[in-house]
């Protein structure tokens, strides 16, 4: 038995069924690339569903984290530490909002969010006591909590979990007629990803941010944008909506904020919004921890130059150029994506999502399919572009043999 396949044995004896990955086992990684077990080397196309942002091992982001780890790496909430203050600060800022409210994972922000926006609705909106609503779309990905799967249209992430949380109402994505009419004057928010990830890199129809943002200010209702995985540069925007020129009221934000080093999300809001809130209403031992705030500060400093936006848009125009010519090849039925993102849609006859992927891995490129017949490519933000140009090589490859 070879040292993968050891280390892939005693992981499925050992751990929760959970994920199905592809048969690889990285050891080591370096901005886009990664090293597995037995020394061969794989161009990262994921990034850890934009959670690598800046690359493996990014220099400024491990030396922000090492010499934090030097100091001090947890106090609790119980009392103030010296880079809260300033992660605070200038996450704000960055988001053009006025308060934080740090978590660890993305799932932990979107559950902060609907905390935040039914407790909004009784105290400020007025909604009568337990009679909030939360409008989201079909298709939506926003994390596996329960409450969080309780507005999912997913069967993989709904089926033997219930009892569901009341309190929400789905409707299709894209469409601006259902979602109006979904709008009552108990609705407290309009939760949305701006860009579909999980159901495939979908991207809204042209102007249906732009209208949500006037339906909920019209409506007094709450307009959330989970950034988590569209966000912090991924689109060439630092955040997906821009592209429309909205800022919701609430940001939810995690994966690149943590640089690919830690677990670090956050809501960020107005102070009319987040000021709600008293102490022991809501919290987390590790929300905001010294270490989280120290790499996350770095995340910040890099996106603050642009650098990392301009590259997305450069390298996101040349990616789906080259994608798009794969349309006519009788291999791919469709691209969709923005900035350094695509999901590429396999005609069924050229095989799964899960079987390219696996073709791909033989070639030394890492994706990952997606509800059966889609691929998802989302390089980190600091790939070259003769290492992108290579993988879409294989991709070709793959999809003329």
């Amino acid at each position: 038995m070879s040292t993968t396949e050891s280390a892939i044995a005693s992981a499925e004896a050992h751990s929760a069924h959970n994920y199905h990955p592809l048969p690889v086992v990285v050891a080591t990684a370096e901005g886009a690339w990664m090293t597995d077990v037995e020394g061969r080397r794989y161009l990262d196309m994921l990034a850890g569903y934009s959670a690598l942002n800046f690359g493996h091992g990014n220099r400024r982001l491990i030396d922000a984290a090492k010499a934090q780890l030097e100091r001090v790496t947890l106090t609790s909430r119980a009392f103030h530490h010296d880079r809260f203050a300033d992660f605070c600060t200038q996450l704000a800022e960055l988001c053009g909002m006025e308060m934080v409210l740090p978590m660890n994972t993305g799932a932990e922000a979107v559950e902060t969010a609907v905390k935040t926006a039914r407790k909004w609705g009784y105290r400020v909106k007025g909604v009568p006591d337990n009679m909030a609503k939360i409008v989201v779309a079909a298709n939506n990905f926003h994390g596996r909590t329960t409450t969080v799967i309780s507005f999912s249209t997913d069967p993989e992430a709904r089926a033997d979990f219930g009892p569901y949380t009341p309190g929400f109402e789905i409707v299709p994505y894209g469409d601006l007629t259902a979602m109006s009419a979904a709008l009552t004057e108990n609705t407290v928010a309009l939760l949305l990803e701006p860009i579909q990830g999980e159901a495939g890199v979908l991207v809204p129809p042209a102007g249906y941010l732009s209208r949500v943002r006037e339906l909920t200010r019209e409506r007094n209702i709450l307009f959330i944008a989970d950034e988590i995985q569209s966000g912090l540069g991924r689109t060439g925007r630092t955040f997906a909506c821009e592209h429309e020129n909205v800022v919701p009221d609430m940001y939810v934000l995690g994966k690149a904020l943590g640089g690919g080093v830690v677990p670090v999300s956050a809501v960020v809001s107005s102070a009319e919004v987040l000021g709600v809130y008293r102490p022991g209403e809501h919290g987390s031992t590790f929300g905001g921890n010294p270490l989280a705030c120290a790499v996350a500060l770095e995340v910040i400093a890099m996106l603050r130059t642009g650098e990392f936006q301009q590259r997305a848009t450069e390298l996101g125009d040349h990616l789906h150029h080259e994608l798009g010519l794969l349309t006519g090849g009788g291999a791919v039925e469709a691209v969709r994506g923005r900035g350094l993102w695509a999901g590429v849609d396999i005609v069924p006859s050229h095989g799964t999502g899960r079987e390219i992927s696996e073709k791909m891995m033989d070639r030394g490129v890492l994706v990952k399919d997606t509800h059966g017949s889609t691929i998802r490519i989302a390089p980190p933000l600091v790939i070259s572009k003769e290492d992108l140009d290579w993988g879409l090589d294989q991709l070709r490859a793959v999809l003329e043999g």
